[in-house]
């Protein structure tokens, strides 16, 4: 009997995110999301997945904080390890411009979206699977953005964070490749999420976005998700300290 893969989906419950823990638990995977505030979406994706018989469990961690993180550590250690994929989908930040912007909310933005990231993954070290000659290692994945590279209004810190994660990813590819761990990034362009119900301007940036996009259209959380979840598949076993951008081609135009 095949054994089912283990997976952990960090901010696995909304969004992105959300659809990143459906389609691997589509393709077999057992799934541990966690979440932070809304039980009501924990709620909803797990009678989505009882529904469809997929193997998704959510559990409410913190990890920008340390008891969230030893709990999501705990329970991956007991319950899910060797632990075959990681996704680092969390994320959150202030936005403003960075003349009005101050430590506190340099501290609040770069906690969760890089800091957490770097403790969980130091943390949950032993619980990755070992890559060898007949099975693959673990598979790290985390969230990114056109931020990265590209400035805009408003998004100064966010985009710091991002840039900062990217490069922790890139370190991380080198210093665990040699265990068969693979990390990589996925860079998604603007996906029309709940988050965009709290931005500013949403509307305008969201259909500026489908007049640059090469197809038109904006690109669909199960877009994104199916490039999740090649990288954390063999299929894609010589990708390694990669950034992978899914933005239908907005990223092309001058």
């Amino acid at each position: 009997m095949t054994l089912k893969r283990n997976v952990l989906v960090v901010g696995g419950t909304r969004g992105l995110g959300r659809a990143v823990a459906i389609r691997l638990a589509q393709s077999g995977a057992r799934v541990l999301a966690n979440y932070v505030r809304d039980r009501a979406a924990a709620e909803s994706l797990e009678l989505e997945a009882h529904g469809a018989n997929l193997a998704i469990e959510t559990l409410r961690a913190d990890v920008s904080h340390a008891a969230g993180l030893e709990a999501l550590i705990a329970r991956v250690s007991a319950d899910y390890a060797p632990l075959h994929a990681l996704v680092y989908a969390a994320a959150t930040g202030v936005h403003k411009m960075l003349s009005e912007a101050n430590a506190r909310h340099f501290d609040f933005t770069f906690q969760t979206n890089v800091k957490a990231y770097f403790e969980l993954v130091k943390a949950l070290g032993p619980s990755l699977a070992t890559g060898s000659d007949t099975a693959p290692g673990a598979s790290i994945v985390a969230f990114s953005s056109a931020g990265a590279l590209r400035a805009s209004p408003t998004y100064g810190l966010v985009g710091a964070s991002k840039a900062a994660l990217e490069s922790l990813t890139r370190h991380l590819a080198l210093e665990l490749g040699p265990r068969g761990i693979r990390a990589n990034i996925v860079a998604p362009g603007i996906v029309e999420t709940d988050v965009w119900k709290v931005l500013p301007n949403a509307k305008a940036r969201l259909q500026a976005a489908r007049e640059r996009s090469a197809m038109g259209r904006l690109v669909t959380v199960r877009e994104v998700a199916e490039v999740v979840n090649f990288l954390a598949s063999e299929a894609s076993s010589g990708i390694d300290g990669a950034t992978l951008v899914i933005d239908g081609g907005t990223g092309i135009r001058d």
